[in-house]
């Protein structure tokens, strides 16, 4: 039969130790994270935009959720047999969080330990992803080939058909027989066709894979999962070094083996909880238009000459759900499930690899730069130039394709605050000194630039207090305390402080100083002005630095 369901339904069920995309959907929905919608919605036109809301409608992160759609619907009005779940991986941290499994503090520490000590898969006869097999002419069936699954179109408008946005793309290198797992759209282009952009910018595993198929004059055999364990998501994403199966990195994740199932028509393993599994060949002769699609890079990204597979298989869950990504412009779900897992990483490779003292904090800005392009690091004060260079170059090198911009901030600037960073670059660097230009730097994805094919530079700034400041001018905290007080007992509408909402010493200022503050707010300040008038000059021209005729009188 071309359609094959296990007897009676039931599975031999394997002992794991991670949930599967349905058990996380259940905490999600026990913690509030998960919004439900019943009533039939748009699969091309109404569902993206519905989710994109809450990252471009001034919903704030920690109140973004998963959406699941339990009646998709198309424009042809055609239903679907399985619902649509969007956000579901990383709308917000606390999803992250609760999908890993681990503190939010605690997640570099559990992606080191992955990466140091992956553990090996466990291979299964019999899998939840086989309860229902489709194979051979059934395929081109209607509602039985790649038309049968709700792909949702991501971008309306723009984009030139529905995309899999959470296609984790399965391939294995023919010559050492490891695995990979990468996430790569695919357009749906029939019911047994399917399109593939390897991103070859950030030298992709597939795409190398692919060259050597090339080589030996054979299509790529490759199985594309959609939806499955949080944890393989989480790390088809990530960087993995190339010499890693992801599934084994994705067991170092959950401290246990997942899960794997031989598929059914190509020779590759697939994660046995996965809610549908997409088999089929890439053409390594031949390559047709793919695109356009809007990109988290947040341009739309036009067509260009692409892979595409042909369909031999399509297994599911008898119960499966289809999920997608939210992408496209950031903030997106894509870019908080790469925020989460780099910053971390970062973190790690300049603390711990690098050995550089005083780094406490990596920011990568996700607002409209999609993570990589901007990359913030923040310092102790008072640490060495030296330090601070090396973190700046460090972080250049650690990824080809990350850090167009890097700069160093104190602990006192908000990474998180675009316009306190704009003032570390204005007031604490003097660009002859504290800029440099590293050029040859890999394109990365998204739009080239008119020269040099599009080569990028990463450009380090080193935004740190050099030596003493004056105090930033705003009331001191407990004036500013007291004040909000009375914002409260006045009914005033709520506040929502934003750093730097007092001000503090930043080094240069004395114990006179402050005592002639303290007598400003008593209302003694004439007796500062008249000791101000017992230090009258001749001999000084205008502006001269109070502090500069102390010192020439100390010397004297």
């Amino acid at each position: 039969m071309a359609i094959k369901k296990n007897p009676g339904g039931s599975l031999t069920e394997t002992k794991r130790t991670y949930p599967d995309l349905h058990d996380h959907l259940a905490m999600l929905k026990e913690s509030g994270l998960l919004a439900t919608i019943d009533r039939p919605v748009n699969k091309d036109a109404q569902m993206h935009p519905l989710v994109r809301w809450q990252f471009r409608g001034g919903i704030r992160e920690p109140d973004r959720k998963a959406f699941l759609f339990k009646n998709p619907t198309d424009s042809k009005g055609n239903t679907y047999d399985m619902p649509v779940v969007i956000g579901a991986m990383a709308a917000n941290r606390e999803i992250y969080r609760i999908g890993m499994g681990c503190d939010l503090d605690k997640i570099g520490a559990t992606w080191v330990r992955a990466m140091n000590n992956p553990i090996e898969p466990r291979v299964v006869s019999d899998a939840p992803c086989h309860e229902v097999v489709i194979t051979g002419d059934e395929l081109h069936e209607k509602g039985k080939g790649l038309d049968g699954l709700p792909v949702p179109i991501s971008t309306p408008g723009w984009d030139v058909a529905p995309y899999l946005a959470a296609g984790h793309f399965i391939t294995k290198d023919p010559d050492t027989g490891i695995q990979n797992i990468g996430n790569y759209r695919g357009q749906i282009k029939s019911p047994t066709r399917l399109g593939m952009n390897p991103s070859i910018e950030q030298r992709a595993g597939i795409y190398l894979h692919w060259c050597k198929y090339k080589e030996r004059g054979e299509p790529m055999p490759t199985a594309v999962v959609v939806g499955c364990p949080p944890c393989i998501s989480y790390t088809a994403v990530q960087k993995v070094p190339e010499k890693l199966d992801e599934a084994w990195v994705a067991g170092g994740l959950v401290g246990g083996p997942i899960n794997v199932v031989k598929a059914k028509t190509v020779d590759l393993l697939v994660p046995a909880e996965a809610e549908i599994v997409i088999e089929g060949l890439i053409s390594t002769d031949m390559l047709e238009p793919e695109a356009p699609f809007g990109e988290s890079h947040g341009y739309m990204n036009l067509q260009e000459y692409n892979a595409f597979m042909d369909v031999t298989a399509i297994t599911r869950k008898q119960d499966a759900i289809f999920m997608s990504f939210i992408s496209q412009v950031t903030p997106s779900e894509s870019s908080m499930i790469k925020r989460v897992a780099y910053e971390p990483m970062f973190l790690d490779h300049l603390q711990t690899q690098l050995g550089i003292k005083g780094v406490i904090n990596v920011s990568m800005h996700e607002p409209l730069t999609s993570v990589v392009a901007l990359v913030i690091i923040q310092f102790q004060r008072g640490v060495p130039q030296t330090e601070i260079w090396r973190a700046l170059y460090g972080a250049s090198a650690l990824h080809r394709f990350a850090g167009n911009w890097i700069v160093a901030v104190n602990d006192d600037i908000d990474p998180e605050n675009s316009d306190a960073i704009f003032w570390a670059m204005c007031y604490r660097c003097q660009a002859q000194h504290d800029v440099r230009i590293l050029p040859r730097k890999d394109p990365g994805h998204g739009p080239r630039g008119p020269k040099d094919d599009g080569e990028k530079a990463s450009v380090l700034v080193d935004a740190t207090i050099k030596g003493e400041y004056p105090p930033l001018s705003l009331p001191k905290k407990k004036y500013m305390e007291d004040a909000r007080k009375l914002w409260e007992e006045l009914g005033l509408p709520p506040l929502e402080p934003q750093a730097p909402w007092h001000g503090y010493s930043l080094g240069e200022w004395s114990d006179e100083f402050d005592r002639q503050a303290e007598l400003a707010v008593q209302g003694d300040y004439w007796e500062t002005g008249r000791e101000n008038a017992r230090q009258r000059r001749s001999d000084v021209e205008m502006n001269t630095p109070a502090s500069e005729v102390t010192e020439r009188q100390g010397d004297s």
